[in-house]
């Protein structure tokens, strides 16, 4: 089970940080992910962990202001969301992958939490 949380609304150039929390299964060997939907648009990929490593893969419209991170002892990601832009107005979802790989396809993620939402106004 995935809880998502951290969402809320912020004014453009300011931070919020998002965590999900993982819990019912081991996440260790997973890959962990980042998908935002915004109204009347397809859900979109926003980055990737691999957590036995901490490798990271992020979508080129958010690389460089957001970063993916993992707590392993609170088994919790927690993607840092800087210099936000209205255009990032979304929901935002965590997922799981049982396959350690930074895949940005949704259709390869196999747990899902719910959205929390995040708005950012200019």
């Amino acid at each position: 089970q995935l809880q998502a949380s951290g969402g809320g609304s912020v004014q453009a150039g300011g931070s919020l940080r998002l965590s999900c929390a993982a819990s019912g299964r081991t996440f260790s060997s997973y890959a962990m992910g980042w998908f935002r939907q915004a109204p009347g648009k397809k859900r979109e990929f926003v980055a990737a962990i691999n957590w036995s490593d901490g490798s990271t893969y992020y979508a080129s419209s958010v690389k460089g202001r957001f970063t993916f991170s993992r707590d392993s002892a609170k088994n919790t990601v927690h993607l840092q969301m800087n210099s936000l832009k209205p255009e990032d107005t979304a929901v935002y979802y965590c997922a799981a992958n049982r396959r350690p790989s930074l895949y940005s396809d949704p259709v390869y993620y196999d747990y899902w939490g719910q959205g929390t939402l995040v708005t950012v106004s200019s």
